[in-house]
């Protein structure tokens, strides 16, 4: 897997690379500006980046912290499909999230992961899954007290919404099926289900809406 770390904190990206490199993958370049970062992605096509939202140089508006960061995936998401974004930042408000899942990432990751904790998570990302990291939606206050009306998880059987916790979470096919021990065909009829109820044409996709319209919490509750 080939990435690009676009971050201004060089002694986590070096870190980072590092833990990267030695499990096979290549990091192409490590940047520390929004500019530099599109620039690398432009360049080298890779296959996903990790982004952080707030940088240093960047918009230092209360509120608007994560406006270069998020306008990046954003670029990168439009331009260059084929690049996942994995974003990993300090910011976990509710909007900042929302606009994420909206964007289209990969994955979200607080920083208080440990380098092999978010090495791992590139692992997930690389071989198709998502990550989302739980205490993000705890630190977002996702819990409504006003549901959205016409909520999808009705619909779902038990196992059904055990599999998209497990999407949500980022594991991968043979991970489900093993944890949950059901064979791998089984599992492949309960995530189409999960699709298609949820409306979804990717678990990339169903991942974002559950974690957007706060579908997790009503599972967990």
């Amino acid at each position: 897997m080939r990435l690009v770390f676009c971050d201004d904190n060089r002694i986590l990206c070096d870190a980072l690379a590092a833990a990267m490199q030695a499990s096979g993958h290549e990091v192409v370049t490590i940047t520390s500006t929004v500019d530099d970062g599109l620039a690398a992605v432009r360049a080298h096509r890779p296959d996903a980046v990790l982004l952080d939202l707030r940088f240093s140089a960047g918009t230092e508006v209360a509120g608007d912290q994560a406006a270069n960061g998020l306008s990046a995936a954003r670029t990168i998401r439009q331009h260059y499909p084929d690049t996942a974004v994995l974003v990993l930042s300090s910011l976990a408000d509710r909007p900042t999230w929302s606009a994420a899942m909206k964007i289209g990432v990969a994955g979200f990751l607080c920083k208080d992961q440990t380098v092999g904790e978010i090495a791992a998570a590139m692992d997930v990302v690389a071989a198709g899954g998502v990550v989302f990291d739980p205490t993000v939606l705890r630190k977002a206050s996702f819990r409504s007290s006003c549901r959205r009306r016409g909520s999808p998880l009705p619909a779902l059987t038990r196992r059904e919404k055990e599999v998209l916790r497990r999407i949500v979470a980022g594991q991968s096919t043979g991970q489900m099926a093993g944890e949950m021990n059901i064979a791998t065909n089984t599992l492949r009829s309960y995530v189409k289900n999960v699709l298609v109820k949820l409306g979804a044409h990717s678990r990339l996709q169903a991942a974002a809406l559950a974690t957007r319209e706060d579908l997790l919490s009503e599972i967990i509750a």
